[in-house]
């Protein structure tokens, strides 16, 4: 667990093809450089080992009639199972050798490769999904067809088949196993699989009348009892853009700078993390690198750095 302070291995995904908008893809060699990240893991005196996957090629859209529109429904789809179907790949060899998975962004369409790499190990995730959106579309409910806004569902066993058959394991999660917090922009469809699912969903509205301590002690609490390694599926997003302008879907309204802290905080003093990612920085949108080096402390909350 996090707290015992095992080795770690950062794996950075230089992937931005699931987002609608370019930049995501530079995000992970940022927070590890300018942001800071691998020198304050230094600082903190933990064991670890970083590397950057190699870059999906660019494949070519179909174009004949018998494509019915799928490339619009599911944009990217081939490099996005190309690029999850090797991140799986690198999370299962860092949990074969004992070390706790770090993936960096990258959009959020990588979380499918995250969850497919510990579903190979664990049969119990538990997700705490932090996001100002739910990732809860699938190619036909979403508006867009981006598919970082479907790994969650494709997770859960929702949507098209080659993304929630990743790895032959399908669903790799549960819905009373999910908790998501900080969502603000949830599309009908989205509704309305949350509420059919059950799936805990702590907007932004709860998290202002119950505060986020009252909110992480319900989410720990629910993973607690079920008895779940947890995954931390961080998207900066979830953030205020006013803390964390470098991001391709920005919403006001967000996390403050101590409120994204806390739970980061919180979470390493649970003991139950046991992988986690941190994507949707965008190097592109950003300015002075403030998003990539709020990424780099953060994760260092959630690798135990403290006040005092």
């Amino acid at each position: 667990m996090v707290k015992q302070k095992k080795k770690t291995t950062v794996i950075g995904v230089p992937f931005g093809m699931g987002a609608g908008v370019d930049g995501a893809q530079f995000g992970a060699a940022r927070i590890m450089a300018e942001g800071g990240l691998l020198a304050r893991l230094e600082r903190l005196g933990l064991d670890y080992e970083a590397a950057i996957l190699s870059e999906t090629e660019r494949k070519l859209a179909a174009s004949d009639s018998s494509d019915n529109g799928e490339s619009e429904r599911l944009k990217h789809l081939a490099e996005v199972l190309d690029m999850n179907e090797r991140l799986a790949d690198a999370v299962h060899q860092a949990v074969n050798s004992g070390s706790l998975p770090l993936v960096l962004g990258g959009d959020h369409s990588i979380a499918m490769g995250t969850l497919a790499g510990m579903a190979q190990h664990h049969n119990n995730i538990g997700v705490i999904w932090l996001d100002a959106h739910s990732d809860m579309n699938t190619a036909d409910s979403s508006p867009s067809g981006n598919i970082h806004g479907m790994s969650l569902a494709a997770s859960l066993g929702m949507g098209d088949s080659r993304l929630t058959a990743l790895k032959g394991i399908t669903p790799k999660l549960r819905p009373e196993h999910v908790a998501i917090i900080g969502a603000r922009s949830l599309d009908d469809g989205e509704k309305e699989f949350i509420r059919s699912l059950g799936i805990a969903c702590y907007t932004m509205h709860d998290i202002d009348r119950l505060g986020i301590a009252v909110i992480m002690e319900r989410v720990l609490k629910q993973m607690q009892d079920a008895g779940c390694r947890v995954h931390v599926s961080f998207d900066i997003d979830v953030v205020d853009p006013r803390e964390a302008p470098g991001t391709g879907t920005p919403v006001r309204g967000g996390l403050s700078y101590r409120e994204a802290h806390f739970v980061m905080e919180l979470l390493y003093q649970s003991g139950l993390v046991a992988s986690a990612e941190l994507v949707e920085v965008n190097p592109l949108l950003d300015i002075d690198d403030k998003t990539a080096k709020l990424a780099a402390e953060l994760i260092g909350s959630l690798l135990g750095e403290q006040i005092l």
